[in-house]
């Protein structure tokens, strides 16, 4: 009978393993059995995704090591809901410490809702700080949604209970007094302003979802006000409602064809 260990007992005692180097590997590269072979290379793909995670994680935390080095706070700044037809824009600005270690956090358009939701509290348990600027369709309407998005930046970083002193931002200016550096798509190249776009993203779909219970069959919940064919059906049926952007092409038309009836 032999005295190796089951495969199920072998995939069990093997799932902690970080290291390439670990020398249980080498012990179960000797195992000539099929299924070990198997675990063997299962371990070795998740060893590689891992370290693959990992390294760029690491480059996502070049723009921010520089200030970390001076004992310096950087915030990241991100928007969600410029494209929307209704809710507002919404913005965050987030303080990492130099210590932050959550590697998939990441540009949120690269992860899934379920993942989104499951960093959030992680990210703001592990942040200095974290504030929500938002700018109302009022607003949008008002001055435009590029302005809207810098007025609603700009809350979020006067908002936060910590005084940076370097900003990084995805691709605007904001309108405060303070050094910036402006990345293009600047979610995914620091992971400050990735935080920043989480924070964000899972703060207005919230948001949009408390929308839908109050503003039932525009499919708020599921299309976060973006023009799906159901929100424009919505649209059709319901007309216009207080979180709608008057200034917005299909709900303009909207207003014109009830004003000519």
């Amino acid at each position: 009978m032999s005295d190796r260990p089951s495969l199920s007992d072998l995939k069990q005692a093997l799932k902690d393993v970080v290291n390439p180097a670990d020398p249980r590997l080498d012990s179960l590269a000797a195992d000539s059995r099929k299924g070990a072979q198997q675990l063997l290379g299962q371990i070795k793909r998740r060893l590689t995704k891992a370290a693959a995670a990992e390294t760029a994680f690491q480059h996502r935390l070049h723009y921010e090591r520089p200030f970390w080095q001076q004992g310096q706070l950087v915030a990241g700044i991100d928007e969600v809901g410029r494209g929307p037809l209704a809710g507002p824009v919404v913005t965050s600005a987030v303080i990492l410490p130099s210590d932050f270690d959550i590697p998939l956090v990441n540009d949120s358009k690269q992860l899934t809702p379920k993942e989104r939701e499951r960093l959030y509290p992680l990210i703001l348990a592990q942040a200095q700080a974290v504030s929500i600027g938002i700018g109302s369709p009022q607003l949008i309407d008002q001055i435009n949604i590029y302005q809207a998005t810098r007025v609603a930046m700009q809350r979020a970083v006067l908002g936060l209970g910590l005084a940076p002193q370097h900003l990084i931002v995805d691709a605007m200016q904001i309108p405060v007094d303070l050094p910036q550096t402006r990345l293009i798509k600047g979610d995914a190249k620091s992971a400050s302003v990735a935080a920043a776009s989480i924070v964000a993203k899972v703060y207005r779909d919230h948001l949009m979802a408390t929308y839908d219970q109050l503003y039932p069959g525009y499919g708020f919940a599921q299309n976060a006000g973006y023009g799906t064919a159901e929100h424009l059906a919505g649209l059709a049926d319901r007309g216009v409602t207080p979180i709608h952007r008057k200034t917005f092409s299909p709900v303009q038309k909207i207003i014109a064809n009830k004003s000519r009836s």
